[in-house]
């Protein structure tokens, strides 16, 4: 299973390729992961309903888009994280990021970048929820996100016809990680030697 000391020794060997120099829209999530070291925890949110919002009820990482105001995106990961939960990662030990990826154009997010940034909490305390964009808050286990029978098709509304690579962390109808989290949690298990099957976001099934 992995290790959070494995998991901090595996950060310091990725390398985020180079930084786009053509003017694009960004954003940034914050992968925040708690001890104990034997059996380390991440943190995801199920956002709210939110009429306009391309992520709206999905699973994902605290964050979002990269405001004029921010440094950089590492700190609109972290102001973002603060706003949605409550969690400020000032004093959190920051393990690195990893590549940026693109927001599938299938739901209008073309021309966005997306990077994640991984940070370790040992005592994270309670997390307090902006219910304009956050429904629910939770904890779940790394290596229970390499579980076979948590590994499920996901179908969605904006795409009936097809089906797509999931994971369930939690209620089946609400708790599913796919499409954009799902890549980045790909990513993240990627760089720590722990990757998903062989059932890539890009590919997809005719739903039954």
């Amino acid at each position: 299973s992995p290790t959070l000391s494995g998991i901090r020794q595996h950060m310091t060997r990725v390398s985020p390729g180079p930084v786009p120099t053509s003017p694009v829209r960004q954003a940034a999530v914050a992968i925040v992961l708690r001890g104990p070291d034997a059996r380390p925890e991440l943190l995801f949110i199920e956002r709210a309903q939110r009429e306009g919002d391309p992520w709206s009820g999905h699973m994902a990482f605290p964050g979002g888009r990269v405001a004029d105001a921010d440094a950089s995106p590492r700190q609109a990961a972290e102001r973002e994280t603060f706003e949605e939960v409550g969690l400020s990662l000032a004093t959190a030990d920051y393990l690195g990021h990893l590549a940026s990826i693109e927001g599938s154009r299938r739901f209008q997010q073309g021309d966005l970048l997306i990077s994640a940034h991984v940070y370790h909490l040992p005592e994270p305390g309670p997390l307090v929820l902006d219910c304009r964009e956050v429904r629910e808050a939770f904890w779940f286990p790394v290596a229970d996100l390499l579980a076979p029978d948590r590994h499920v098709a996901h179908a969605t509304p904006q795409a009936r016809e097809y089906s797509f690579p999931g994971i369930c962390v939690g209620h089946p109808e609400r708790h599913v990680v796919w499409g954009l989290t799902y890549r980045l949690l790909d990513l993240f298990l990627g760089a720590i030697e722990r990757p998903l099957p062989e059932r890539r976001i890009g590919l997809r099934e005719l739903a039954e």
